[in-house]
């Protein structure tokens, strides 16, 4: 293979021009509510509108938005002091802001800097400390509130997005929203740290095979057990069908707080009807009841959770040999999250009307309110009733969608698929990113996993797909809703999906400091145009890729021996983790050295392992 490097000004500056982060069209003029808190007395709810850059204070006895307070940047998180004085807002940015609030004064009265995308505070008991996700830091950021900065941070997994934190605040639970590691193993699972806060020391709960997207983590009021939500996706299966959760389960797990262990995972689907994307969970403060929203299917499960863990300590360990199997009660521990029928008479789903994309979930008394993503709106549910019907309460004038917030609209509903089972986020996460799983899908034949792959540019890089099986990305998402929605539905549909996904921007690297390249990355930047070395030759700026198809020496046993892969563009690569086209490759610094055995992902041989350091570093600011 020929190697040329493109080294020209214009082009490396046209490089950089994608990096800037703005605001989706499909976000303006639109609050989407998308967190909640509300005080001890339950009379006030705060909610974070993640695109109005404001959060409502919101009166449950008149039901009325009271005041708005605006922020400088998306609030994806609020928590309040346990003397109900005080509203921390998480301020969702590359260099994230911490707002703090006075509520009696309606105003902010200090702002603190914390990481990348920081979002779920939690406010430690004796009202000192801070907790909150660094998302894209990988870490959770420890915030002194007497000092008014973050004094530390301890390093997870991957992509925490929720936090909950046990009554005598010695222990920080945290969901880690995708598995870091390779994608090719047996075995693919995120998990949930536990972290001691005294020594900082951390231990990794992992949920069961398959289980990605986590979302919200909640404590019981008597401290025993943590709910998580989260997909349970079954990769190691052909896509061909999506009945009876084939593809996608969506799944409750519960983890035992004082053994830090999982106690087991049950699914939220019924044998027929799907419940997808499931988000924000809650119990009742009596522990009676647990509430979870479903975010692709619009409704809310509220579930007997004495009953649940009655239920779930009858289960044998060990199933007998040779008895006689009953959907309804499981065999062994074992079969519980595969059982679809586990949850009968245990749980009530309640439809949310009209209202769309319930992602917060807060609960005073016996009534629930959901905060509807797309819709501007809450839903109130009366939990108690025998036959609840929500009432919906507009937070601001119901205006139109535009093609593009429909198409993201589209792209989060499950009610799109059959049966509900799932939505393109199921795989793509609701921002069109990864979930880290290999997936054998339809369009290029049975026995032949592929990487999830991002969809951020996606109609600007064709080929599509990794065999470069469609010639674009517009014919890819019709496809995707006849194969992997198993639906017929209006071009008007896919088109708005099509708006949508060329409508997302992307996210400046954590790598960077200060929106620049670091010394690192610099000298990793030299590395990445020379000739010698050759990054630059298919993976070319602007979009750092030459859209073409290329044989690179990973083909598995899985793969054609003629097989030839699609050059993926190396923007976002720091989130798109794990690599290549079998996902083998945990690390960018994996792709460059056990998985480039030909030189087909540079000459790096001959690299020290600093030049190879810094060579990944430049990768991973792009």
């Amino acid at each position: 293979m020929k190697r040329h490097a493109i080294l020209l000004s214009t082009l490396l500056c046209l490089a950089y021009f994608p990096l800037l982060a703005v605001k989706l069209e499909s976000q303006t003029g639109y609050l989407s509510p998308t967190a909640m808190a509300a005080t001890m007395d339950g009379k006030t709810i705060c909610i974070a509108c993640a695109t109005g850059d404001r959060v409502l204070i919101f009166d449950t006895a008149t039901q009325k938005v009271k005041s708005t307070i605006s922020v400088p940047d998306s609030p994806l998180g609020v928590a309040l002091s346990h003397d109900n004085s005080r509203l921390f807002v998480t301020c969702a940015s590359p260099q994230s802001t911490v707002c703090v609030i006075d509520l009696a004064r309606g105003r902010i009265i200090a702002k603190i800097k914390a990481g990348h995308t920081a979002m779920a505070p939690v406010c430690s008991p004796d009202g000192k400390m801070l907790y909150v996700c660094d998302r894209f830091n990988n870490a959770i950021g420890l915030i002194d509130l007497e000092k008014q900065k973050e004094v530390a941070r301890i390093p997870v997994p991957r992509e925490p997005v929720a936090l909950a934190l046990t009554g005598d605040g010695r222990r920080l639970f945290a969901a880690n929203h995708i598995h870091t590691g390779p994608a090719d193993g047996e075995v693919v699972a995120a998990s949930v740290s536990v972290i001691d806060l005294a020594s900082r020391t951390v231990k990794e709960i992992f949920l069961p095979n398959g289980s990605g997207l986590l979302r919200d983590i909640a404590i019981s009021p008597d401290g025993k057990y943590a709910a998580v939500t989260h997909l349970l996706s079954h990769f190691h299966l052909p896509t061909t069908q999506v009945e009876r959760g084939w593809i996608n389960n969506n799944a409750l797990s519960l983890i035992e707080v004082e053994k830090g262990r999982l106690l087991n995972t049950v699914l939220l689907d019924n044998i027929d009807s799907g419940a997808g994307n499931p988000w924000a969970v809650a119990w009742t403060g009596d522990g009676q009841s647990l509430c979870v929203t479903h975010a692709g299917t619009h409704e809310i499960s509220v579930i007997d959770a004495t009953g649940l863990l009655a239920k779930l300590a009858r289960v044998p360990a060990k199933g007998s040999p040779g008895e006689v199997y009953n959907t309804s009660v499981s065999r062994s521990t074992t079969d519980v999250p595969n059982d679809l029928a586990f949850l009968v008479g245990l749980r009530r789903r309640i439809k949310l009307a009209d209202e769309k994309g319930p992602r917060a979930l807060v609960l005073i008394g016996q009534r629930a309110y959901t905060a509807n993503y797309f819709s501007d709106s809450l839903s109130m549910i009366d939990i108690a009733a025998k036959n609840p019907s929500p009432t919906t309460i507009p937070l601001s004038p119901k205006q139109p969608l535009s093609v593009v917030r429909q198409g993201e609209l589209n792209f989060n509903d499950a009610t799109l698929c059959m049966q509900g089972w799932q939505s393109c986020a199921s795989c793509h996460s609701s921002d069109a990113r990864v979930d880290g799983l290999n997936w054998d899908n339809l369009n290029d034949g049975i026995g032949n996993p592929k990487n999830a792959k991002s969809l951020l540019l996606a109609h600007k890089t064709p080929p599509s797909m990794w065999l470069a099986v469609r010639e674009t990305a517009e014919i890819s998402v019709r496809a995707g809703i006849k194969n992997s929605l198993f639906t017929v539905q209006p071009e008007e549909t896919a088109a708005a999906m099509d708006a949508y996904l060329k409508s997302l921007k992307p996210i400046p690297s954590p790598e960077l400091v200060d929106g620049k390249l670091s010394a690192a990355a610099r000298r990793g930047k030299k590395l990445f145009f020379a000739e010698n070395i050759g990054c630059a030759e298919c993976h070319r700026p602007p979009l750092y890729t030459d859209l073409k198809t290329h044989d690179i020496g990973t083909v598995s046993t899985y793969d054609q021996p003629t097989d030839r892969f699609d050059t993926p563009s190396l923007i976002e690569a720091w989130r798109t983790a794990p690599y290549l086209h079998d996902g083998s490759a945990a690390t960018v610094r994996d792709v460059m050295t056990t998985r480039n055995q030909r030189h087909e992902h540079g000459s790096t041989s001959n690299l020290t392992k600093e030049q190879l350091d810094d060579l990944a570093a430049y990768v991973l600011s792009l």
